[in-house]
């Protein structure tokens, strides 16, 4: 490798610098489609007359600015994708009946037309159920009021609500000439979503359902292939479809359809209070590889791109702000290293496979050892001659296996697969990652990724800018504060008085307690317990407007104390949702605050039932209502200078104002010295904070690839707070003086408060003589602007930048056998002394480079 490094010629640097420019503005330019059908076999999707191998990339609109969404989607090419799925958000198109919004984050038809300028398809999937941890499951919340209603089954009042919004998504894609038959870029559309995990909960009606809703959207004249993904009865004309963390085993029940995998989990979600889930790369690679193995023929990853739960949007309950997912690309649309390059490379891999994968109507098996197998793929090429490619497959969990295939010996490392696009050579092994790492810096630690690297690069430290010292101050009122509350003989289901309008709702009712109940409890100890059956999700209990205590949970039983005085004294309860249930049978049905008996106890002359008091109901805050967290209304407020000593007070509500960090980098507010609350920037809400710490328990100090993934394996951050970075996109803030509010419950510190940049400071990379030659090798080069290269005939290093950043020192490099990960290498017992000055030689020309390409920018 070192030898290759000296010999870097100038004939290959001129060639790299004209590829790379003619690759650049084409990118920019985008590509359009001219008209074309969908249809499929059992083989797979056959667009514009031939059977395609897809990649899709999961990323749902609302969960990112517009702005970002043509970065994300050119990330997405560029990681290999050929198609985008997203689903469609019900509550965020149409928040009150009848009313539409299709602008900001809602706008779905310039979404869909940026897929199609990015020459990528597009998989809609309308539902309008989506689940996606999104609150109430994507319904609107108004749909539970309909008189009679039931979701998701055969009930008259839902199906025409339900037929009325996918006929007007249908209509709203062929309106802006959105299919691929008019020349746009949706090839298939979905249909309700994970129905079959809940079907038996509604008996006959349920399958009458499922038949409904295929004819139903079958009816709507779409033009395309319509998807039910895990809906094993679904009818002939629809295709079912597999969701989970391995779908090569999946076949659809019906041998004329093909075999598809909607939801690829290449991570998991997360609660408050839970440690962060992290699935390896070497087990996706894994798992896609087996699935295309194995005659799969689309595959999605959800997500792609995760992004944020923006405002009140997360549901759950209790799931958090981000929802990063552990994806390909971050939270702020940045690669995560290697996940993101590794898939690439699979990608790239499997994309070579693709004549031979679409030649055969059926792979040709063949055991290789015990836990060793082989899939061949071969036929007629489309221009002629005889093509074949193969999977080897490893699926022993702790052994690598030597095995003979097609007259030559291979190894195969544990839970692997190798992929060989001519039947011969091995291009790609799942388990061996040659892409580069990542560190975020950011990151307070940084994680240990645990693998030989030969190379570390600094890009750039943490651009932080602390928050202004001058924060004003607004005390939020407890309890009853409006003219818009009203009075009821009993206590009210939670969702049908706020509607979701808030988070909050308070109940206010009187209690008389005579001079007999304070005898009473001077002799029998404590005063009275408020003691509720049922409660969600969480409930904080004052007295006399003093905070008595408060109860957190999900339909958890309620048991507080309380002190009286003699006389009459304000009891008031505050409900708190905390996102709605996204997921599950009868969903409009599940409701919030209270169920079951409600009542006082420790009462001389006996308990007191709450159910039947008369109680005044208020909902939501002051502060939401008077709108103080706008630029527009944030002045009319009575706000007063907090003081720096000034003792941490519930229901607050702080503001200040702060300039963004120089730069583009995605910014974030660290949260860490706050409670619990909610915060806006410019009138946007950022979403609901919490600083809860997770679990300590349950993070194992290194990560086993090997092995079937689930949700507790390979989690991190335990005994830390689960959340402290909150995501502000840079399209929302000014060039100074930006507007920062939060309402915070259970006191904390704004002063602590930070604002951040995210980058990837630290990139390092690995190769060895047992990976295999690059992908370059059996393709033409894709360069890209800002990457290094280090060209050779043996595997090579490849190295790149977020757009914006160079290289700017190299702070280790060693051929041999170095040891560490990028917290910190350090020299093996093998090293070639002039490995630092030959790397540093090949950044310096790949730094000259790039700005010379970015002198031709203007053209």
């Amino acid at each position: 490798m070192a030898e290759s490094i000296r010999t870097f010629s100038l004939q290959w640097r001129i060639l790299s610098l004209i590829i790379a420019l003619l690759v650049y503005f084409p990118i920019l330019s985008g590509s359009y489609f001219k008209p074309f059908n969908v249809s499929y076999d059992h083989r797979a999707l056959i667009i514009a007359g031939k059977r395609r191998m897809l990649v899709s990339a999961g990323i749902h609109y609302p969960r990112a600015t517009p702005e970002m969404w043509s970065d994300l989607i050119a990330k997405s090419k560029e990681g290999g994708a050929d198609v985008v799925q997203t689903y469609v958000f019900w509550n965020g198109h149409e928040p009150v009946k009848g009313q539409y919004n299709f602008e900001g984050r809602y706008d779905l038809v310039k979404f869909v037309k940026l897929i199609g300028s990015s020459g990528l398809y597009l998989h809609l999937r309308i539902g309008p159920y989506v689940c996606a941890e999104w609150n109430f499951g994507g319904f609107p919340v108004w749909l539970r009021d309909i008189p009679g209603i039931e979701f998701r089954t055969d009930n008259e009042p839902f199906k025409k609500e339900m037929q009325k919004f996918v006929t007007k998504i249908v209509d709203l894609m062929r309106e802006a000439k959105l299919f691929c038959w008019q020349g746009g870029p949706i090839i298939m559309l979905q249909i309700e979503n994970e129905y079959g995990d809940v079907e038996k909960s509604y008996g006959q009606k349920g399958k009458d359902y499922v038949k409904w809703a295929a004819s139903m959207a079958l009816g709507l004249g779409a033009g395309v292939p319509w998807v039910m993904c895990k809906q094993t009865d679904a009818p002939e004309n629809i295709i079912d479809a597999c969701n989970g963390y391995y779908c090569d085993g999946f076949k659809p029940n019906s041998r004329t359809k093909p075999v598809l995998w909607t939801e690829d989990w290449d991570g998991w979600y997360t609660k408050w209070g839970g440690s962060l889930p992290h699935r390896p790369a070497e087990d996706l690679a894994f798992a896609v590889a087996r699935f295309y193995q194995r005659g799969g023929s689309f595959q999605n990853y959800y997500m792609y791109f995760g992004g944020t739960n923006f405002g009140r949007t997360s549901g759950g309950p209790f799931y958090i702000t981000s929802y990063d997912y552990d994806a390909p690309l971050d939270e702020y649309g940045l690669r995560s290293e290697p996940k993101w390059g590794h898939l690439k490379d699979l990608h790239a891999a499997i994309k070579l496979c693709e004549p031979a994968l679409v030649a055969a109507d059926a792979p040709q098996y063949r055991k290789l050892g015990s836990k060793q197998e082989a899939h061949i793929y071969h036929g007629d090429g489309e221009t002629g001659g005889k093509v074949c490619a193969a999977f080897l497959a490893n699926i022993d969990e702790h052994k690598s296996a030597h095995v003979k295939f097609n007259g030559q010996s291979y190894t195969l490392p544990p839970w692997s697969v190798s992929i060989l696009p001519d039947c011969r050579h091995v291009a790609f092994n799942t388990a061996k990652v040659g892409a580069q790492t990542s560190v975020k810096t950011v990151e307070s630690a940084r994680p240990s990724l645990g693998s030989m690297s030969i190379l570390q690069k600094v890009v750039r430290q943490d651009n932080v800018s602390y928050i202004s010292k001058s924060w004003m101050a607004l005390k939020e009122p407890i309890g009853i504060w409006g003219e818009n509350n009203f009075t009821f003989q009993g206590l009210l289901e939670h969702l049908n008085v706020t509607k979701d309008r808030s988070d909050y709702l308070w109940h206010k009712t009187r209690i008389s307690v005579s001079e007999d109940d304070i005898s009473f409890w001077k002799k029998n100890g404590p005063n009275s317990t408020v003691s509720i059956d049922s409660m969600r999700d969480v409930l904080r209990v004052f007295v006399n407007k003093q905070l008595a205590g408060s109860i957190v949970g999900h339909w958890v039983k309620a048991v507080q104390p309380v002190r009286f005085i003699q006389g009459n004294n304000d009891l008031l309860l505050l409900t708190q949702t905390v996102g709605l249930q996204n997921y599950g049978a009868f969903l409009e049905k599940d409701g919030a605050g209270f169920r079951g008996k409600a009542k006082l106890t420790g009462f001389k002359n006996g308990d007191l039932d709450l159910s039947k008091s008369s109680w005044t109901y208020q909902v939501g805050l002051k502060g939401e209502a008077d709108k103080i967290y706008t630029v527009e209304h944030n002045e009319k407020a009575e706000w007063s200078t907090l003081e720096t000593d000034a003792s941490p007070s519930i229901f607050m509500w702080y503001k200040t104002y702060f300039d963004p960090p120089a730069g583009t980098d995605p910014v974030v507010l660290n949260l860490e010295s706050m409670g619990r609350g909610q915060a806006w920037v410019n009138g946007q809400h950022i979403g609901r904070y919490w600083n809860i710490i997770s679990q300590k328990d349950g993070c194992d100090r290194t990560c086993d690839y090997r092995g079937a993934y689930n949700s507790d394996k390979c989690t991190t951050n335990c005994g830390k707070p689960t959340q402290t970075r909150y995501h502000v996109p840079r399209s929302w803030l000014k060039p100074s003086s930006n507007l920062l509010v939060l309402f915070e419950e259970t006191g904390g510190n704004p002063f602590k408060i930070s604002v951040k940049t995210v980058t990837a400071g630290i990139l390092c990379g690995q190769v060895s003589e047992s990976h295999y030659p690059p992908l370059r090798k059996w393709s033409t080069p894709d360069y890209i602007n800002g990457t290094m290269s280090i060209n050779s005939v043996a595997p090579e290093v490849h190295l790149h930048c977020e757009d914006g950043h160079v290289i700017s020192s190299i702070e280790f490099a060693s051929y041999g056998t170095p040891r560490g990960s990028c917290d910190g290498f350090s020299i093996g017992k093998c090293h070639a002394s002039n490995s630092l000055s030959i790397v540093s030689e090949v950044k310096l020309y790949c730094l000259q480079h790039w700005q010379l390409i970015q002198s031709y920018e203007g053209i």
